[in-house]
This record gives C-alpha cells, structure tokens and sequence, in this order.
C-alpha cells in the first residue's frame, strides 16, 4: 500500500472532515464546557489549552485510523460502514447538552499556565472515545492522514473559538437538535454509501 496518498493534501477530504468534526463538535459536551470555562478564564489561554488536547487527540484519531486503512478495501468500507452508522446513531439519539455548560466549576482561575493546564485537561480526559475521535479515525481510514488531521484539527479548533467568543449567543438562538439532525443525516448518508461501496467497488 502506498503511502503517498496518506501524506498528500486533498482540498474535498479537508472539507469533508472539517464539516463533519464541525457539526458533530458543536453540540458536544467540550464546547459548553469550554464556554464554561471562558466566562471564568482568560478565552485566549483556555483556547490555546483547547487546541492543544484536540491536535493530541486528533494524532492520535488518524493513527488509528492509517491502521484501519491497511485492512483490504472492502474491509475498510465495511469498518468505515459501520462507524459512521454508529456516528448517526449516536447523533440522532442524543439530546442536548445544554446542562454541560455549568461544567468547570464556579473557580476562576488566572495566569497562562494554570489556566492552560485546566483547559488542556479538561478536554483531553472528555475527548476519549468521543463521536469526533471516532470519525476521525474513521475518515483517516479512507481519506488520507494528512488531509483528515488537517480539517479535524481545525474544526475542533474553531468549535472552541466559537464557544468562548459565541457560545451563549449559539446556545440561546440554535436548537442544538437541530444540528445534531444534521449531522447525524450526513454521517447516515455517508454509511450507506460505504456500504454501497463494498458491492459496486
């Protein structure tokens, strides 16, 4: 298997994974917790805290998932299948977090390092096993390493500005239903074609 496809950059695979992370981010337990967290820290160091563990995550994610991509391809498709049905199942069950956003605790916390550190916790304990981890592996599996980690990366990323910039705006005007609806819809759509795939490939 070559591993040239695994370093390349695809702009579609990028956007994929970017929009996908994205919509199955926002209504997660992590943004609330970072918007928590913002309203008692510095936004600037709990974001830099925040993207830390989402990189450390999302390494970890496409390790895995350049280990799936190594399976012969109807295996892969079939593992690729089942994840994002998972994924939809998971969405599409799944209610509101809004609860999430007292997490944290009522303690303000102030300089870089003590603040870094709460936020890079925070997140990193919350983030094992989490859908987005999930479906990160899983796009990694089929769409390239580099390009995955990428869009991942970046959508945890802006989830996180988005909660300490906009957070409360976001969570009092957006249904987060509505957006767990649609991400779950996309990830649904996505396991029937893989499964497709398996047959047509």
């Amino acid at each position: 298997m070559s591993l040239a496809p695994l370093a390349s950059f695809d702009p579609l695979a990028i956007i994929t994974a970017f929009g996908l992370i994205f919509l199955a981010e926002l209504p997660d337990k992590t943004m609330f917790a970072s918007l928590a967290m913002g309203t008692r820290m510095r936004p600037l160091y709990v974001w830099f805290g925040t993207s830390t563990a989402f990189v450390v995550h999302v390494a970890i994610a496409v390790g895995a998932g350049s280990l799936i991509g190594l399976l012969p391809d109807w295996t892969v498709k079939a593992v690729s299948a089942a994840l994002f049905a998972f994924g939809a199942f998971m969405l599409l069950r799944g209610e509101g977090d809004d609860e999430e956003a007292d997490a944290g605790g009522s303690r303000t916390v102030t300089g870089f390092w003590p603040v870094y550190t709460t936020a890079f916790m925070a997140v990193f304990i919350s983030e094992w096993g989490d859908l987005t981890q999930i479906t990160t592996a899983n796009l990694a599996a089929t769409n390239g390493i580099a390009s995955v980690a990428v869009g991942s990366a970046a959508a945890l990323m802006s989830v996180s500005a988005l909660a300490l910039l906009a957070g409360r705006f976001i969570a009092k005007r957006v249904p987060l239903k509505t957006v767990q609806r649609i991400g779950g819809l996309c990830m649904l759509g996505l396991a029937v074609w893989s499964a497709v795939e398996i047959f047509t490939g």
